[in-house]
């Protein structure tokens, strides 16, 4: 299994999000911008109001799945940054794959054929 390109540096991430355009949901918030290559790269914060590093690291391993399961669907060559909400960490695990798709649907990175 191929494994995921990452975002770590801080000043991508600060780019992302003052240049980039995001979506809203109860679970989490999307941020994306076109970064030129022919493959996405994932960022995902998580805020220490959450909880403690064990309750972040959940959040994280969730997020990254629904991302990982959704990356043949998506359309390549962007920078995505998922911020972790409250609701990410306990919440059903279908809403937030759910949620992650609609985030994507409302920022149009859904391959042509998945939008109907």
């Amino acid at each position: 299994m191929k494994k995921t390109v990452t975002i770590k540096e801080n000043r991508t991430f600060r780019r992302i999000y003052s240049k980039g355009r995001s979506a809203v949901t109860p679970f989490l918030v999307l941020y994306c911008r076109p970064n030129g290559q022919d493959h996405n790269r994932l960022g995902v914060t998580v805020s220490t109001k959450l909880g403690g590093a064990v309750v972040r690291n959940r959040a994280r391993r969730r997020l990254r799945e629904v991302f990982r399961l959704a990356q043949p669907r998506l359309r390549q060559g962007y920078d995505i940054v998922l911020v972790a909400r409250s609701r990410a960490v306990n919440g059903p695990y279908d809403r937030l794959a759910a949620a992650f798709e609609k985030a994507c649907r409302q920022l149009n990175l859904l391959k042509e054929a998945e939008k109907t």
